[in-house]
């Protein structure tokens, strides 16, 4: 095992003792309640199976079958979820084919962050996280199951399922997946248009064309952004079938995965033959594995916040220092667009999660020995799935990249360290995904242009205010302020700076993802301005030191100074209402820092 993913282990481990031995103890308290169902009155019962056909409802009557919840994320507004239309009577089917139920246990909302960019809508987005979570405990709460199926793909609906599935640890649990779109237009194309746009040298017809060219279908966008991040997280963690992320919505080997995910469950709940509930593979090793394989990828950084959140729901606690340690010991391993031209198809056409996951283990950078759905390994998910003759079986990955411009061997990796660097000063913390920042741009030492609206940055850059060296500070976005939405509106504009020649960053307490690009953006800053951060004294002109090699997030300004002035009152007036923001004041007003997760759920260990 590599020293540094074994000592970052041994550390979560320890940190973690006294948490994760009181969640496991809750897991077994409720795992040793006997059958669900059976502590259900015959009314209760009665009402769960009022609705199901006569064999399903026999089935579920007899308490040895196993009853499947199905929790749902479709809309079909949403292009990555709307396969998923047609998946609950595709999964009962194949529950009732080995003799099990299956019923939708309810469904969670899905926000496509790609519609909301920009948008007030956006500021709901980190929220929708948490009510996710709750509506997943809301849909399994009713006690009538002995597993289920999830389904969701994309930014915050993944990491909701898994923080509600985890305080149901004691069931068995099991992602399905419904893939990307096929490739469009190539993203770095897209890129151009924008930025051409914002220039003002195409029109708005030509980008929407640009556009709806890269975004063209159903299924997950093919940037690696969160949706694509967090299902290779999931398979690295043993939660979805190997080689299951990225197979196409229509390819037919997708179908047959989906039935095998439904089998699969029913075999690992207490009345199959493999009982193991997914607060055991979610452990201290399959989260450093998630950890591991994202930054070997350049994945997304809202994965920072997500991970943590997951995993402090089954009782892991870990920060950003372990991030950043293991960013260090962790090669790059993939070029996928912002961090490369190729998109999420190429990386699987490449040799995809079984190559990668391969030369992981080989290099000694994940543990092998956590449980997954598949069973006991990780080895397992060095292979992949193929259909012969009819049945689906899994043969050996790719020993050898087929595009090694996409995908490469830990021999001769993209570079010596993973894609994340934890940035700290007297400005607080941060982080800032350095994969697609090429070397001559990671260090920026410039005046500060403050904003408070990422809306306001374009009215200076077409005033040619910002034809200069500057670090744009965009502040009051933190998760308490107005939810922490993404700011990929920045990125056009501070492109077209970089490709001008100047040297430009960005600083904000709010977020970006995956596709945070070739422009250094130290972000999650925390403490937020609404907490007093320093952020908040930020002021027009002053030199801001904004280091990826080091590490350094420094506000060079004279410490009397900084003391002496007042942070600037961050103004919520208009960003509390419209557009159903004033529903979620409590909710926002309770969010946690970004570095424990941004929650504002307890998990089962600090109650129990």
């Amino acid at each position: 095992m590599h020293t540094v993913v074994q000592s970052v282990t041994d550390r979560i481990i320890e940190r973690s003792k006294d948490s994760r031995a009181k969640y496991l103890a809750a897991l077994e308290d409720a795992k040793n309640r006997g059958v669900h169902r059976s502590a259900l009155s015959c009314g209760n019962l009665a009402h769960g199976f009022a609705a199901c056909n006569p064999a399903d409802k026999s089935s579920i009557k007899q308490l040895t079958k196993a009853n499947i919840g199905i929790v749902t994320s479709f809309n079909d507004m949403l292009s990555a979820h709307q396969p998923y239309g047609e998946y609950p009577d595709l999964l009962k089917q194949a529950c009732n084919e080995v003799g099990s139920v299956a019923q939708v246990a309810g469904g969670v909302p899905a926000m496509c962050d790609g519609v909301t960019q920009g948008q007030p809508g956006m500021e709901l987005s980190l929220l929708s996280r948490e009510v996710i979570a709750m509506g997943t405990a809301v849909g399994l709460s009713h006690n009538m199951f002995d597993g289920a199926l999830l389904l969701g793909i994309c930014d915050k609906i993944v990491p909701g399922l898994l923080i509600g599935a985890l305080s149901f640890g004691h069931l068995p649990m099991l992602f399905v997946p419904a893939g990307p779109m096929k490739s469009g237009i190539p993203n770095k194309e897209k890129a151009r248009i924008r930025q051409k746009y914002a220039q003002g040298e195409v029109d708005r017809e030509a980008l929407l064309d640009a556009e709806s060219k890269s975004y063209h279908s159903a299924g997950t966008c093919t940037f690696y952004g969160t949706a694509n991040s967090n299902q290779l997280m999931l398979e690295v963690m043993g939660l979805q079938l190997p080689g299951s992320s990225f197979v196409n919505p229509d390819d037919p080997l997708r179908e047959v995965l989906s039935k095998t995910a439904a089998k699969q469950v029913c075999r690992l709940t207490e009345m199959g033959t493999q009982y193991t509930p997914i607060g055991h593979i979610v452990s201290e090793k399959s989260i450093v594995n998630g950890i591991v394989a994202l930054l070997a990828t350049g994945g997304s950084t809202n994965l920072t916040m997500h991970i943590v959140a997951a995993a402090r729901a089954a009782g892991v606690i870990i920060n950003w220092d372990d991030f950043s340690e293991l960013s260090d010991a962790v090669p790059l391993l993939a070029r996928v667009y912002p961090n490369g031209h190729a998109d999420i198809n190429h990386f699987h056409a490449a040799g995809g999660m079984a190559f990668l996951i391969k030369e992981l283990l080989d290099g000694g950078l994940l543990h092998e020995d956590v449980e997954t759905v598949a069973g006991f390994g990780l080895k397992r998910y060095t292979q992949e799935p193929q259909i012969r003759d009819g049945e689906l079986t899994w043969v050996d990955g790719q020993k050898t990249s087929l595009d090694s411009e996409v995908l490469t061997s830990l021999n001769s990796p993209f570079q010596a360290n993973g894609g994340l660097k934890l940035l700290k000063g007297n400005l607080g913390r941060a982080v800032i995904k350095v994969s697609a920042v090429q070397e001559q741009h990671r260090i920026v030492e410039a005046p500060a242009v403050v904003i408070d609206d990422q809306n306001k940055l374009e009215a200076i850059f077409k005033a040619g205010e910002l034809d200069k060296d500057c670090v744009v500070v965009v502040k009051g976005q933190g998760p308490k302020a107005i939810g922490m939405p993404e700011l990929h509106k920045l990125t056009p504009i501070l492109g077209t700076l970089q490709d001008r020649g100047f040297k430009v960053a960005l600083l904000t307490d709010g977020r970006m993802s995956g596709a945070s690009g070739k422009v250094p953006a130290a972000i999650h800053l925390t403490p937020e301005a609404l907490d007093g951060g320093m952020i908040a004294k930020i002021h027009n002109g002053d030199l801001v030191r904004v280091n990826a090699t080091t590490g350094e997030l420094t506000l060079l300004v004279d410490e009397a100074e900084l003391q002496a002035r007042m942070p600037e009152k961050v103004d919520l007036q208009k960003t509390s209402y419209g557009m159903g923001r004033e529903l979620f004041g409590a909710l926002r007003a309770s969010l946690s820092s970004p570095e424990t997760g941004a929650r504002s759920t307890s998990a089962i260990d600090e109650i129990y």
